[in-house]
């Protein structure tokens, strides 16, 4: 046998993962109850002990640790339990049918309390049979007395190999219903057939989740513009108001954000979610029932909208993001314009007053020359004065009046030598 390279640390669970969650296959008459759970993290652990416990009751083996599916036959019941991203999902199968039409659904068969107590938050449940019918279509009054007279939706599915009904309501014992009808589908088919209509239904509901959160997001939405177009005016009408403004903004701003981090995991959950309850309906490939609307239709009629909600409140979300920082953009450069006209005006007062600063500096100079002069004419006269005492033949007075024009040439060219070398020193 040829060798291969090394594999890839992943490549035998890519290679499972189009293998993963196969439907169990189903003969006519069964039927089947489905429950989706929200579970948290934290549950994960506890969620597999309890299935633990239940195979434990039956005598069969649970779940290994790390499993993300699993199957077993408990008895008159076979469990199917899958885990996905934010939910699980436990679907239960029991041959045969009951007296009444979804009388005794296989949960009822489970230990008393066991699916109670099943971590997490009921999300979606559902009831299904799966009948053999001839080759006629339906007798749709008898298929309305499966759903206590409540508008019915439904086509043939696998393009005519059988029927699926439903009204996607929840029932007293709240739980939606699906009736398969078996035309010619295989038991394999008529498994996947089944596990599509469980799909649909939850990730319908999984779908709906962001819709509460979209319409409390609207008026907020509403007043979020309705502020940012008053702010928009007051930057445009320029009264000086700008650091309340940017103020103002950055609160908008803040808000918006605040919206968009509680919101986004859900519209974006809400997106992925609806996208393959579309997948699902479309892998039923309906043929229609004169007289009756298909469940594409149903669902283009009351869920499209719902989720085209959501979509559309996300996208608001988005754009409000982006104008505020356009704005706040915009307001963030008029207030450095403002603050640059306040610094050149600044500039020019402190040129003002070095200015001043300068001619005062130059009258100083000129006082202090004449002090100058004053003090050291003193000196020299007092030099005079001694020497003229020690018997030099000197005039005292004629001695100063001589050196007072040296004295203030000389203090004058030290000033201005002092100043240059300052000068200087700056430049350089």
């Amino acid at each position: 046998m040829v060798r291969l390279p090394p594999d890839h640390p992943e490549r035998l669970v890519l290679a499972d993962e189009v293998h993963a969650r196969p439907p169990e296959p189903l003969e006519a008459p069964s039927r089947a109850s489905y429950v989706a759970v929200l579970v948290d993290a934290d549950q994960r652990e506890r969620e597999r002990q309890h299935i633990e416990r239940l195979c434990e009751l039956a005598g069969a083996a649970g779940p290994a640790a790390g499993v993300t599916q699993f199957s077993a036959a408990l008895g008159a019941v076979r469990l199917k339990w899958e885990r996905h991203g934010e939910f699980s999902s436990y679907t239960f199968i029991a041959r045969g049918l009951s007296a009444q039409p979804f009388a005794e659904p296989p949960s009822s068969l489970l230990p008393e309390g066991w699916l109670e107590g099943v971590p997490g938050r009921t999300m979606a449940a559902a009831h299904a049979k799966l009948l053999s019918t001839g080759e006629g279509a339906p007798d749709l009054g008898w298929v309305a007395d499966h759903f206590e007279g409540n508008i019915v939706v439904g086509a043939g599915i696998g393009e005519g190999v059988g029927y699926a009904f439903t009204d996607f309501r929840l029932h007293e014992d709240g739980a939606t219903r699906f009736l398969l009808l078996d035309r010619g589908l295989t038991q394999r088919q008529a498994g996947r057939m089944m596990q599509r209509l469980f799909e649909i239904e939850a990730y319908r509901m999984l779908a709906l989740m962001a819709l509460p959160i979209a319409r409390r997001q609207s008026p907020r939405i509403v007043a979020i513009e309705r502020s940012l177009a008053e702010l928009t005016d007051g930057i445009a009408r320029e009264d000086g108001r700008e650091e309340a403004l940017l103020h103002e903004l950055t609160r908008l701003a803040a808000e918006v954000e605040s919206g968009l981090a509680a919101s986004q995991f859900r519209f974006g959950a809400t997106r992925a979610y609806a996208e393959l309850v579309r997948t699902r309906i479309t892998e039923l490939r309906e043929v229609r029932i004169p007289g009756i609307q298909t469940i594409e239709e149903f669902m283009a009629r009351r869920f499209t909208p719902a989720v085209s909600t959501c979509a559309t409140v996300s996208q608001r979300l988005h754009d409000l993001s982006e104008r505020v920082a356009q704005a706040s953009g915009l307001l963030a450069t008029r207030v450095g314009i403002a603050r640059e006209r306040q610094n050149q005006a600044l500039l020019a007062s402190m040129d003002r007053r070095a200015k001043l600063q300068l001619r005062l500096q130059q009258t100083v100079e000129g006082l202090s020359v004449a002090a100058i002069v004053y003090y050291v004419a003193g000196l020299v006269g007092y030099l005079a004065k001694g020497a003229k005492a020690a018997g030099l033949k000197l005039d005292p007075e004629l001695a100063v009046g001589i050196s007072i024009p040296l004295i203030a040439l000389g203090a004058v060219f030290v000033i201005r030598r002092a100043r240059r070398h300052i000068s200087a020193a700056d430049r350089g």
